[in-house]
């Protein structure tokens, strides 16, 4: 109920800022439509096949990620404002999968198996030239690996929203020239001085309507950046900030409900703890990824983080009570039901 609540004020929230701003709510509305079709397959799948659902999706993943510049919409480009974003959120969710595949595995072989899946996953994205999805898978792969160990899952999941919340901060400081000059001009030459403009330009137009915003899909006409760019796809490339040039302080506010839909959700799960950090690890990752990219822009990686959180959340069927036995009764020299 809470999921549905949370999506639904996104939705409507789009619907009324695009209303009153004259935007196009159709990208926002597709993107929670992926994620709520993703979230209930991964439930429905995650009951049926618990071990081969997440294994299967962290192999389709992988062959996503691997294809990915043919399955971009619009213009292809060769930076990191393009795909490369997207590339390593889908990766990023593969490793999870196979994390989560491989704790719920009982063979220890076929356990074997899947982690040396998920190994692969993240020496594919070095392969790929992907730094960010290496470190990021390279990341859940440990956090999985720690989470074996760990007997309660509550600080685990508080510790994956304050890093969230570090990185969310950390974006936005660097958007409003809050940090020291060292650090920005590091930043800069990784984030490159387009993406930070786009940021700047984002934070000025949140600034001028911190409430409404400018409307869903008008950043792009609005940005000066944007509009002085060759092949422009009108995004500021970072989720936290195009909620808050587009659709104000609420807009944040929803998105950050969201993410602590998911982690509540995983906390409450009936999954194992593993599953449950494992998975809260990659989209946490994804989180990172799109705080700094424009992963969240691309529908198979809203597709993906539904499904692998409603992997996760999902209640096997082997763990419903079994049914009661019916007792024997005597009849003539046997025993019958």
């Amino acid at each position: 109920m809470a999921g549905v609540v949370v999506l639904g004020a996104c939705a409507a929230w789009a619907l009324i800022t695009a209303g009153v701003r004259d935007g196009r709510p159709e990208g926002v509305l597709l993107a929670i439509l992926a994620v709520a079709a993703g979230y209930a397959a991964g439930r429905i799948c995650g009951a049926l096949l618990p071990v081969a659902a997440p294994a299967a999706a962290a192999l389709t993943g992988v062959g996503l990620a691997v294809s990915f510049p043919h399955l971009a919409p619009g213009p292809q480009l060769d930076t990191p404002l393009g795909h490369a974003g997207a590339m390593a959120a889908l990766l990023t969710l593969a490793t999870g999968a196979a994390c989560c595949a491989a704790w719920a595995a009982g063979a220890s072989a076929l356990r074997l198996a899947l982690r040396a899946l998920a190994v692969a996953v993240a020496v594919t994205a070095a392969v790929l030239g992907s730094t960010t999805g290496f470190v990021v898978c390279f990341a859940v792969l440990l956090c999985s690996l720690t989470a074996g160990r760990m007997r309660s899952r509550g600080p685990g999941i508080a510790g994956l929203a304050l890093a969230a919340a570090l990185v969310t901060g950390l974006t936005w400081a660097v958007a409003g020239h809050a940090v020291p000059a060292g650090m920005a001009s590091s930043l800069e030459g990784q984030l490159t001085g387009h993406r930070l403009r786009l940021w700047h330009d984002a934070l000025h137009l949140a600034r001028e309507d911190a409430v409404l915003g400018v409307g869903p899909g008008r950043f792009g006409e609005l940005s000066p950046t944007a509009t002085s760019t060759l092949l422009s796809d009108g995004k500021p490339h970072s989720a936290p900030l195009q909620q808050a040039a587009e659709q104000g302080v609420v807009g944040v506010a929803l998105l950050a409900a969201a993410f602590c839909w998911v982690l509540y959700a995983l906390w409450r799960t009936p999954r194992p703890t593993p599953v449950a950090l494992t998975a809260g690890a990659a989209l946490t990752g994804l989180a990172a990824i799109a705080t700094v990219g424009n992963a969240l822009s691309f529908t198979t990686v809203s597709v993906g983080a539904g499904l692998l959180a409603g992997l996760a959340t999902a209640r096997p069927l082997a763990d419903a009570p079994p049914a009661p036995e019916r007792k024997a009764r005597p009849r003539g020299d046997r025993l019958t039901p």
